[in-house]
């Protein structure tokens, strides 16, 4: 029991930073600024491309800094703490543009923070469950995104958008002190000051990848990352787009259909997470990258509803499991002492990504916007075009055994 306890508060920590994604980035805080506020959605955009760029620019330095410094809890307490302190001021907001700024702090404090979480991974549970926890991390994700939902409607229903700001971030700090408190850290090994001087960490870094030998694979998986995450990220942006626009969904089916896909995504997380450490973390993200692109190719190729009732819930499914396992792939690639940077990396990959894949989605309607509602089709076929470069790229990665 005593072991499990730090896997039941690491994996809680997931269902309180999901609370923020789902109830502030995807719901409520763009609603605010297009709906209440009757701005842009570029104002929004511009927003959340800009905390997204300066997160991933951050993360590798401070990922390596709590490398050095051989503790990940104290980061991912103050980085939480910020991110819910600025959560709530949303709710305070009075004018759109401090409502933009206090949001730009919240997304980039909330963002920072969870490459610090994943580093803790192979601290709570052994090389042989990693698959599992990760599973049911993220599993614990998806239900704190309905959760949120259902505990914060009442809230809008009768004051409006805004009012879903506060509770979010007294969800978010109250569920994340499971993590703070049952996971333990052996105890930081004081070391010279000049070791914390930026060129240091910069030379860590650095040393990642000009010695491939020490660590084979690695870069190969940040590339392939970066391919498949393009698609990841695109399809989780315009998901609802693509069905409203080509599906012709009304509002109610919609949110039937994403809590339907939301329960596969718990399912395809703790399967996947499983099958990660019985076939290879590796294997089970070949997986997932080839339901993926199934996914895809049926999503633009689907013309009934019944297809698009069952192409969703398959999409949950792979959603769960690409996360699953590229975390479990991630931690059995390198080194205890530089998870911090790696996730850092691969944090920067995946934000980079988010920016390029919606660009590039964007630029696809452009183009084809003489088909009608079929340019949105042709924009999911291209999307296929990274997850096939992902799946050639991650095939030559190594299984892993440094765990």
């Amino acid at each position: 029991m005593r072991k499990r306890l730090p896997v039941f508060g690491w994996a809680l920590y997931d269902f309180a930073n999901t609370i923020f994604s789902m109830n502030v980035i995807s719901l409520y805080f763009v609603l605010w600024v297009t709906v209440d506020k009757g701005r842009e959605d570029i104002f929004y955009s511009i927003t959340l491309s800009g905390s997204l760029l300066m997160a991933a620019l951050l993360e590798p330095f401070l990922g390596a800094v709590s490398d050095i410094f051989k503790r990940k809890i104290p980061f991912l307490v103050f980085f939480t703490v910020l991110a819910c302190a600025f959560t709530a001021f949303l709710g305070l907001a009075k004018d759109v543009f401090s409502g933009l700024l206090i949001f730009f702090m919240a997304n980039l404090f909330y963002q920072v923070a969870t490459i610090f979480y994943n580093a803790m991974l192979p601290r709570i549970c052994g090389h042989n469950e990693i698959g599992r926890v990760s599973g049911l991390g993220t599993g614990f994700g998806y239900v704190g995104a309905i959760v949120g939902m259902l505990i914060t409607r009442p809230f809008v229903i009768r004051y409006g958008h805004q009012a879903a700001f506060v509770p979010t971030a007294v969800l978010f700090f109250i569920f994340s002190l499971p993590c703070f408190f049952l996971v333990r850290e052996e105890s930081a090994v004081k070391r010279p000051a000049d070791k914390f001087r930026m060129g240091n960490v910069v030379s860590r870094i650095k040393e990642t990848f000009s010695n491939r030998d020490r660590y084979p694979g690695l870069l190969l998986f940040l590339l392939g990352a970066f391919l498949f995450l393009n698609a990841v990220n695109t399809l989780i942006v315009f998901m609802s787009v693509y069905m409203k626009k080509v599906a012709l969904f009304s509002d109610s089916e919609l949110i039937a259909l994403f809590l339907f896909s939301t329960v596969m995504a718990i399912f395809g997380s703790l399967f996947f997470g499983f099958m990660a450490d019985r076939l290879g973390a590796k294997r089970s993200l070949m997986i997932s990258l080839f339901l993926w692109f199934v996914c895809l190719v049926l999503a633009a190729c689907a013309f009934s509803r019944i297809m698009f009732w069952i192409v969703g819930p398959l999409i949950g499914v792979a959603l769960g499991s690409v996360w699953t396992t590229s975390r479990a792939l991630a931690v059995k690639l390198c080194p205890e002492e530089k998870l911090g940077e790696i996730f850092g990396l691969l944090g920067l990959v995946g934000k980079s990504s988010a920016i390029l894949g919606p660009l590039i989605w964007g630029l696809s309607i452009l183009v084809f916007g003489f088909m009608g509602a079929s340019k949105y089709r042709v924009a999911m076929l291209i999307q296929t075009v990274f997850i096939i470069a992902g799946i050639l790229i991650t095939r030559k990665v190594p299984e892993g055994n440094n765990r």
